[in-house]
């Protein structure tokens, strides 16, 4: 996984104060091409993530508004091998940024809709307010949930809300199954090199640059060459066989994800097309 902000100080330390400066500075990312098209608006930043205000195509602008970030950041600790979380209450906080990147705003959750690191790696919060109450008070929409499955070839933005960072790069190809620790997840999107993401850009939204839209959501690389560990997810074929790529990073498909919520942004694991895992 890619690192909460506190394994990230803590390795920074370990490594040498040298590091510091090239792993922290809040900074578009210089090997990126500018894109217009993709900026900050509706990113938030954790305390030690990044994530996003999502909606779904059939949320309505009155439903409570939605935050998207990785299962591993979920404040009570990473959910076990097999472990669903729904329902449960929580109170935290998010920073809201506009497009250039500046905090405008502090939303808080009420509720942990969904959790998971089986199959995905996804957290799913409720806020206290609205889509609608947000567009009044700050200017600033959701990001919508692409509902297809994502495309080989397709050029993506990685927006780190809590770096206020941005990585350019393309989808490599999918993983049958990514393994880390743990923990396996299906479906997994691989980038191609340029996008070298770091600790803390975990949760953070994937956009395709043409839509618009969030097709993944980012959460790991293979940081030392290892195989299979943590921070060193490996790829497994349909036949078994491993491949260890270092230094490339990966994101976890979120299409399947509108299926299960229904009319007022509420969740529904039995719903028809429903395929993410049930506690």
């Amino acid at each position: 996984m890619k690192k909460p902000l506190g394994a990230v100080v803590t390795a920074l330390v370990l490594a040498g104060a040298g590091a510091a400066p090239a792993v922290a500075a809040p900074v578009k990312d210089s090997a990126a091409p500018a894109l217009q098209a993709v900026n900050f608006a509706g990113t938030v930043s954790l305390s030690n993530c990044s994530g996003s205000v999502i909606r779904f195509p059939n949320s309505a602008d009155t439903d409570p508004a939605l935050v998207m970030t990785n299962g591993h950041c979920l404040e009570t600790g990473f959910p076990s091998p097999g472990e669903v979380i729904t329902g449960q209450s929580s109170s935290r906080s998010f920073g809201l940024l506009n497009s250039s990147g500046s905090r405008i705003a502090t939303l808080r959750a009420n509720q942990v809709v969904y959790s998971t690191m089986t199959d995905t790696d996804v957290t799913i919060y409720r806020l206290t307010t609205t889509y609608s109450a947000i567009k009044s008070s700050y200017g600033i929409s959701p990001l919508t949930v692409q509902d297809t499955h994502p495309t080989a070839g397709t050029a993506i933005t990685v927006v780190s809300g809590y770096w206020k960072r941005t990585y350019a790069c393309n989808i490599d190809g999918f993983v049958y199954r990514l393994k880390e620790g743990d923990w396996t997840w299906k479906d997994s999107v691989r980038y191609t090199s340029a996008c070298q993401t770091i600790g803390g850009t975990s949760g953070s939204p994937v956009i395709d640059n043409a839509t618009g839209k969030v097709v993944a959501v980012n959460n790991t690389g293979n940081e030392d060459g290892e195989r299979c560990t943590e921070n060193n997810p490996c790829e497994v074929d349909a036949s078994g066989n491993v491949t260890v790529r270092q230094g490339i990073n990966y994101a976890e498909e979120t299409y399947q994800i509108p299926a299960c919520f229904t009319t007022g942004n509420k969740l529904n694991l039995s719903a028809s097309g429903c395929t993410l895992p049930k506690p």
